[in-house]
């Protein structure tokens, strides 16, 4: 049986050798790029068109076509491609758009042999280049998920996307089109409709990121971030996925978000860090049991394969773990997208077959309600198609968590996790930092850390307000701002017990002093700068110093001298926590505190605000900017963070210590006896 597949759902792939079977309503050229680990075309040589044809494990036709069979052998692709991509470009003189013509069909079928998954990509429009399929690699086995993403601005457009700097995408493009302007110019035939038909049914299934990279390489020298860092990129998400952000991103066009109580809206980044690799390669997973030979059983007799934590590329077991979370998290992301997409289908043929039994006048008479029993079945035969699916998907990737969450490192586990209760502090600073969890309504039980990547490119805004949360409004004010002011302490913490002892500073704002409750693990434990700032005064002082501290080190990299700055300047990366925002700021405090929010994340100086949205909209547009800036958390348990890949709305719960544990006072004492013994 065929698995017709729908955007973002993949399927499983168990033979070696396939067939790319494509049809279209036009001449078209079918190419086939090749990608890495993190999703990255590696240089001109990973694209197969009419002038290189043959790659390792790959054959496309030579020269454009209604109809093409692209081969693969997947024993024969090279170890470090771990994505191929199945790419349709309109070649000189044929249609100007996918949208002008019928929709291709692309099929994927065992060599010689029967399909085995079909997907048709809809809903194009200016789009002139296309990924409409991908196979890629997930945890030792091989899998086809059906893309459909399209380039309006041409294949050089997509393999920029993809990574390569635009001359070498102008170059390879103009190198991969002039078989099909030599045919054109020998005047080619018009083209003719394909006599293919075209699937319907769609169902639900698991999905998996390809997009991760790891971040940079950090040193042991706190005055490493007055270097200047190549600006690091990010690709779209699948995006996300790249998250969110994967390269080839996911459905055209970005998916309205729930909105903010201003109007904005914000959104899960995906995107993984890049690492510019400058040695070897990093260590292949470990692996893992083959594939099911069977593609209508995709466990296969002996099931699914056993979930390794760990199992991902990554130059350490840290940098893998990280790329791993991800890419459940893009997993969860696609599975519950394919169900959900699968759930809407069945609706709309329903209500569709429903208004066709209701305006024939001889069904109205005689067996109407033998017609709309017969559509829902339908319905309810796809829904629980679909469910079944998803079920299997949800099960996998809680297997995988629940071997993946004890195997985390502290700046990934959760408060709760045997890695808190000992150890001493690291040399090294890690690749990420954990914000709380993410899950959706349909995985009840799954939930998936939220890391946020290291260092700190964007500040924190949890929010103390009241505003739309349904869960903030059935919980009393007092209370809530603890929370809020609880969960930044807990960030503060973790962020100092996974670092290396002299690596941050703290400041504190609490400028009516209602935090000190809050507040006095910190202040207990002696690892504050100085004591929380209080009053107008204490607001001035703090935001002076902490700017005086942006301006110089900008000014020494632009002179290219960071050597030559005051001796009394702290090297050490800087963490300002402000409480109760915006008591105790004026004009001035307000715009030196967008200041820092913009300009001191590249010179080390990170923001975590802990304040109302309505009470700070008493400036008006003037915090605007500062709000987009930062990325909202919620004390409670919220649906705020929007997913504009596949228009999930995600649920985030904080992450904080259990109550009545001393989890938090001993890791702080970790970190203050690590800076006494490192002083001389």
């Amino acid at each position: 049986m065929t698995a017709e597949l729908v955007r973002g759902q993949n399927h499983p792939v168990s033979h070696s050798r396939v067939e790319i079977r494509v049809s279209a309503g036009t001449a078209v050229l079918a190419l086939a790029s090749l990608a890495d680990e993190r999703g990255r075309l590696t240089g001109p040589g990973a694209l197969a068109h009419p002038g290189a044809p043959g790659l390792p494990g790959v054959r496309v036709s030579e020269e454009p076509a209604e109809r093409h069979t692209l081969a693969v052998d997947l024993d024969a692709v090279e170890t470090g491609v771990h994505s191929i991509g199945v790419v349709l470009v309109l070649p000189p003189g044929g249609p100007l758009r996918f949208g002008a013509v019928p929709a291709p069909h692309l099929a994927v079928a065992e060599q010689g042999g029967a399909e085995f998954a079909a997907f048709a990509p809809t809903d194009l429009d200016a789009e002139t280049a296309l990924i409409a399929l991908e196979l890629y690699r997930r945890q030792g086995a091989w899998k086809v998920r059906a893309v459909g993403q399209g380039y309006a601005d041409g294949l050089a457009a997509l393999l920029a996307d993809g990574g390569l700097p635009a001359p070498q995408a102008a170059a390879l493009t103009e190198e991969a089109l002039r078989t099909a302007r030599r045919t054109d110019d020998a005047g080619r035939p018009p083209a003719s409709l394909p006599s293919h038909a075209q699937g319907s049914d769609g169902q639900g299934s698991d999905g998996q990121g390809s997009g991760a990279q790891g971040p940079h390489a950090q040193g042991s020298d706190p005055t490493r971030h007055l270097a200047p860092q190549p600006p690091a990129t990010a690709p779209a998400p699948p995006d996300p996925i790249p998250v969110s952000a994967v390269p080839h991103a996911g459905p055209p066009g970005p998916a309205p978000a729930p909105a903010e109580p201003d109007g904005s809206r914000p959104t899960i980044d995906y995107a993984h860090p890049r690492r510019r690799r400058t040695t070897a390669e990093p260590p292949e997973p470990a692996p893992r049991p083959a594939p099911a030979a069977d593609p209508a059983d995709p466990a296969g007799p002996e099931g699914p394969p056993v979930p390794v934590a760990g199992d991902a590329a990554g130059w350490s077991m840290d940098e893998r773990l990280y790329n791993q979370v991800w890419g459940m998290f893009e997993d969860l992301a696609r599975t519950v997208a394919a169900y959900r997409s699968a759930v809407d289908f069945a609706d709309s043929r329903l209500d569709r077959e429903l208004d066709e039994a209701l305006s024939d006048p001889s069904r109205r008479l005689a067996g109407s309600d033998d017609a709309r029993e017969t559509a829902r079945a339908r319905r309810d035969e796809l829904v629980a198609r679909a469910r079944a699916v998803l079920d299997r998907d949800l099960a996998q990737l809680t297997a995988e968590s629940e071997v993946v969450e004890p195997a985390l490192p502290a700046a990934y586990a959760r408060w709760d996790h045997p890695v808190w209760h000992g150890g001493d502090t690291p040399a090294e600073g890690p690749l990420a930092l954990r914000l709380g969890n993410l899950g959706l309504p349909e995985s009840p039980g799954l939930r998936i850390p939220l890391l946020m990547r290291l260092p700190l490119e964007r500040g924190l805004w949890i929010d103390n307000g009241r505003t739309g949360s349904e869960a903030a409004m059935a919980m009393d004010t007092d209370r809530l701002r603890r929370a809020a002011l609880d969960m930044a302490v807990a960030h503060a913490a973790r962020l100092l017990a996974v670092h290396p002892a002299d690596r941050f500073s703290v400041h504190v704002i609490d400028a009516a002093g209602a935090g000190s409750a809050a507040l006095a693990p910190l202040v207990r434990a002696g690892v504050l700068a100085a004591p929380p700032a209080a009053g107008a005064a204490g607001v001035a002082e703090t935001l002076e110093r902490l700017t005086r501290r942006v301006d110089l080190v900008q000014m020494a990299l632009r002179a290219g001298a960071p050597e030559d700055l005051p001796p009394d300047l702290d090297p050490a990366e800087q963490l300002l926590i402000v409480h109760d925002f915006p008591h105790g700021f004026d004009d001035r405090a307000v715009t030196r505190l967008r200041y820092l929010a913009d300009e001191g994340p590249v010179v080390g100086v990170h923001l975590l605000m802990v304040a109302d949205r309505d009470e700070a909209s008493a400036y008006g547009p003037l915090l605007d900017p500062l709000w987009r800036s930062l990325m909202r958390l919620s004390p409670v348990p919220d649906h705020h963070l929007a997913d504009p890949w596949v228009q999930h709305a995600w649920t985030f719960e904080p992450d904080l210590p259990p109550q009545g544990s001393g989890v938090l006072d001993q890791a702080l004492d970790r970190v203050a006896r690590a800076r006494r013994g490192a002083r001389p």
